[in-house]
């Protein structure tokens, strides 16, 4: 018999149990299964599960005939129906076991029919432990064979899904008002950026980032029936509104036609040739080494008005995390369905290019080189002297300790050091010595899995086991294992593993390794419990706080916690620049010089682009909002710094200092040759009138969109966020 506080406290308690969590109705579990065809949106729903799961869709003129052919589908066929309620009496009947000829020819204006999910529907998304609130979403519900949901791979990092067996619930909003809340605040759309930072978490995952990279490698060339082929992958078979593709003109006509990897993401940024979107980006990727575009290893990306001219894509241009990411510049400058059709199409297109070029991991992949064993084994030997060495001056009193150290802490400290450096030093001759070609590299290298300590892990040398930050201690009777005799610290004693994992290790190396291995796992477990409950803690404790129309954060009974929110009044999820600011100014203007093109409009000078940015921010700014004002007058005032020398450049050569007629017929070669050049530095680094006031005005307009709105829950977003 339980009593009454077992009865309310808790979480299967009253309060947790069945006031703040009931089981509901209208909802669907089952395994979760990867499928890059569907759209980033879209969840596909088995039959099974949409036989059961209805929507109430109400009969009027425009939908009573189709209403009336799934009444007559009944319940066991899909797309069909299970219950009729009707508008006057209130009468639910039941379509299995009743006349369904009797029921529709009696369906009229008003009745409610009890459908089955069909596409297009929008239902909930979710997955637990449910840590931030784009861990339910609202998809588009697609009907599939089979017995799990799918969805597609880009949406797996908000959820934290993999697809090693982890289940997924499924709700179905039962109102009209309900699902169009859903498909505006929820949609996955909606929630491609995280509300902590305004960094992309809905992007590009694996193999969609090798694919890429491989793709748009200097060395990748397709003859026009590959192009066609990856081309044709990013038409959807299932649209009604089919759009029509188009090449681009080939990067090497003789002897044959030939078409780079790079041109083929043209079409990911925009597959409509009259409508292109002219995306720009200028980029480093993560393997820049410097000289920008001219880097060796390709590495400085630059994407202008739609077309890659250089760089290869790897995780900083396509993954999670980066606002450089192409995604998140065209869901800043186009707009989320920009975004996520590219998200879609790039889905699309790497695995076809991935499955027919040929991309697998073999065991020669992590064998290693007789070179790179010779410099293992030297390595080792090197290493381990120096090791001894240290513990001869141990025993013998001649070690010098470090300042705040003992004798003992100064030993290991130097071996650890020593030891760490093997590693490292084996590490990077592993990865001098595997061809461009290796696939564990290659996924390394583009970020898509993996890192480098992987790869020499398995090939060189897995390196020092920690426990608690330390090797490992000496147990029972003074050693660290039976096998080794006491008081020992060389290495091998002490937890450092010089086997890899293609090798083999020792039974003692093993030993070791899984020591290391049960602590990762004990504090898994203890931190899981631990930031649980401080979340819930933090949660309930800021919930009711919420931003103002005043612009000020209030709690649930209107008392005032902050004049303004965050000091600024700004949402993070809308800063678009790396430090914190708005707007990234010298993306905005490069963007808008190369979508604004001069047209005849004359270049402006000093004078000008100062009275006219302080009329227009005057106009659109007014005295708020000073600091984003002082930011963007710091950006102007250095654009004119730069556009200064320009004008100071003659516009006739040296031989006609005071110039010359203006019917340009007394104008040598050389001054024809000197206006070229001053015009190419003033359409690259001046601006135009049009180009300036556009440029302001989209600041501004940015500004604005990136004040937090009323009613935003801004406390129960920050307890989530930490």
């Amino acid at each position: 018999m339980r009593g009454f506080t077992q009865r309310l406290k808790g979480k299967q308690g009253r309060f947790r149990g069945n006031l703040s969590g009931k089981r509901v109705d209208f909802s669907g579990r089952t395994v979760i299964s990867p499928d890059p065809n569907l759209r980033i949106d879209e969840v596909g729903v088995p039959v099974y599960i949409a036989l059961t799961l209805t929507f109430p869709e109400v009969v009027n003129n425009y939908n009573i005939e189709r209403m009336k052919k799934l009444i007559m589908n009944g319940s066991d066929i899909h797309p069909g129906a299970n219950y009729v309620i009707d508008r006057v009496t209130g009468t639910k009947r039941l379509l299995k076991y009743g006349s369904r000829e009797t029921c529709a020819a009696s369906l009229k204006v008003g009745d409610i029919v009890e459908r089955h999910l069909d596409d297009g529907d929008i239902v909930l998304f979710n997955r637990q432990p449910s840590l931030h609130k784009v861990s339910i979403m609202s998809h588009r519900a697609r009907i599939v064979p089979g017995r799990t949901f799918r969805f597609n791979e880009c949406a797996c990092t908000p959820y934290n899904a993999d697809f090693d067996g982890d289940e997924m619930n499924l709700h179905v909003p039962q109102t009209y008002e309900a699902r169009a809340e859903a498909s505006l605040l929820m949609g996955v759309k909606s929630n491609l950026i995280t509300p902590r930072s305004g960094e992309p978490l809905i992007a590009a995952i694996q193999d969609f980032i090798t694919g890429a990279y491989l793709l748009t490698h200097k060395d990748t060339f397709l003859t026009y029936s590959e192009a066609c082929r990856f081309a044709a992958s990013v038409i959807d078979c299932y649209s009604k509104k089919q759009k029509r593709i188009r090449l681009p003109t080939p990067a090497i006509l003789k002897p044959t036609r030939l078409w780079t990897g790079k041109q083929l993401m043209e079409l990911i940024i925009s597959d409509d040739f009259k409508n292109p979107r002219k995306l720009n980006l200028v980029t480093p990727n993560k393997s820049y080494t410097g000289d920008r575009e001219f880097c060796q290893k390709d590495s400085f990306v630059i994407i202008r008005n739609g077309q890659h001219l250089s760089g290869v894509l790897d995780k900083s241009l396509l993954g999670s995390g980066s606002k450089t990411n192409i995604f998140y510049i065209l869901l800043r400058d186009f707009g989320e369905d920009a975004a996520v059709e590219a998200m879609w199409r790039i889905a699309r297109m790497t695995p076809v290019f991935l499955s027919n070029r040929g991309f697998s991991i073999g065991i020669g992949d992590v064998t290693p080189s007789s070179q790179l064993l010779k410099e293992k084994a030297l390595l080792l030997d090197e290493g381990y002297q120096k090791c001894h060495e240290y513990i001869a001056q141990l025993n013998t009193g001649q070690l010098k300790a470090q300042p705040g150290c003992t004798d003992e802490e100064t030993l290991e400290a130097l071996i650890l050091r020593e030891l760490s450096s093997i590693r490292d030093k084996a590490g990077k001759a592993c990865v001098d010595n595997l061809s461009k070609h290796n696939a564990p590299l290659t996924m390394a290298v583009c970020g898509s899995k993996g890192s480098f300590i992987n790869i020499s892990q398995m090939i060189a040398c897995v390196g020092q086991q920690a426990i608690s930050g330390h090797r490992p201690p000496d147990g029972f009777d003074k050693r660290s294992l039976p096998h080794f005799e006491k008081l020992q610290k060389t290495p091998e004693a002490k937890g450092f593993v010089e086997n890899s994992f293609f090798s083999g290790l020792t039974p003692t190396e093993f030993f070791f390794h899984t020591m290391g291995g049960r602590e990762g796992l004990v504090d898994t477990a203890v931190k899981t419990a631990e930031t649980g409950y401080m979340q819930r803690r933090l949660v309930k404790c800021l919930e009711d706080l919420c931003a103002s129309y005043d612009g000020t954060v209030r709690s649930s009974v209107g008392d005032i916690v902050e004049f303004i929110f965050g000091e600024d009044g700004l949402d993070p999820a809308m800063m678009e620049a790396k430090d914190g600011c708005v707007l990234d100014f010298a993306h905005q203007l490069e963007h808008i010089r190369n979508t604004h093109p001069f047209n005849g409009d004359e270049e402006l000078d000093r004078d000008d682009m100062k009275s006219l940015a302080k009329t227009i921010l005057d106009a659109e700014l007014g005295s708020s909002h000073a600091l984003f004002r002082e930011k963007l007058q710091d950006f102007v005032d250095k654009v004119i710094e730069k556009t200064a020398t320009i004008f100071k450049t003659p516009h006739y050569c040296s031989s006609h200092p005071k110039g010359i007629p203006p019917n340009r017929k007394g104008m040598c070669a050389q001054c024809l040759s000197q206006q070229k050049y001053r015009s190419a530095q003033v359409h690259a680094y001046c601006v135009s009138h049009s180009q300036f006031v556009a440029f302001l005005e989209s600041c501004c307009l940015k500004l604005r969109k990136a004040i937090v709105e009323p009613g935003t829950a801004v406390g129960a977003i920050a307890a989530t966020s930490i």
